[in-house]
């Protein structure tokens, strides 16, 4: 079977994409982190929880910090978090793994995979990019999710975020002030999965 590593926050995007892809690949987990905080944890419980393989990715610190600086220029995180993700997919491309998969959906704003991006990432480093929720929107990744996880919801500070967020805002606040976090993300609601429904 091949193997196939995912870009993993813990939240339900990320483990409804796992699930989908385990009965075609070897799925390993992937967490990222930059080591500001020790957050991405949460993700790796989450996938032990849910009987996957979880092995934390170490991103390049100076990524987070040129992203904190567009964001709080910026004033929105969409950028900042663009940067970040593409800059995980192509850490997680050079490793040795024959598949790599996000939890992006049909949906998002940000982070997005275009098409000619794939196709870069694939031919450089030998991969398939897989990204299985790319046709599901919000609505049916909840629908899902709900049929198949145990899943927690609330603001990012309540459930505990591992994505890159979580760091993103603790590199923010540590620059700029508390009160830049709440200036550059808007209030929404988090999730992270404690194992099947």
């Amino acid at each position: 079977m091949p193997s196939l590593s995912l870009l993993y926050s813990g939240g339900k995007d990320s483990s409804l994409a796992a699930l989908l892809l385990a009965p075609f690949y070897d799925v390993t987990l992937r967490p990222a982190t930059f080591g500001v905080t020790d957050d991405y944890r949460h993700a790796s419980d989450a996938g032990a929880a849910l009987g996957f393989a979880v092995d934390p990715l170490e991103l390049d610190r100076s990524v987070a910090e040129a992203a904190v600086a567009e964001m709080a220029a910026d004033g929105f995180p969409r950028n900042g978090i663009q940067r970040v993700h593409d800059h995980a997919l192509e850490t997680v491309a050079a490793t040795d793994c024959d598949a790599v998969a996000d939890g992006t959906r049909r949906d998002d704003r940000a982070p997005t995979v275009e098409r000619s991006q794939a196709q870069s990432l694939e031919d450089r480093h030998g991969v398939d990019y897989v990204a299985p929720l790319a046709g599901f929107g919000r609505a049916a990744v909840d629908a899902l999710a709900d049929a198949e996880l145990a899943v927690e919801t609330g603001p990012s500070e309540e459930v505990g975020r591992a994505d890159y967020e979580a760091e993103l805002r603790a590199l923010l606040a540590a620059e700029h002030g508390h009160d830049a976090v709440d200036e550059v993300f808007p209030e929404h609601v988090q999730s992270r999965v404690t194992g099947r429904a």
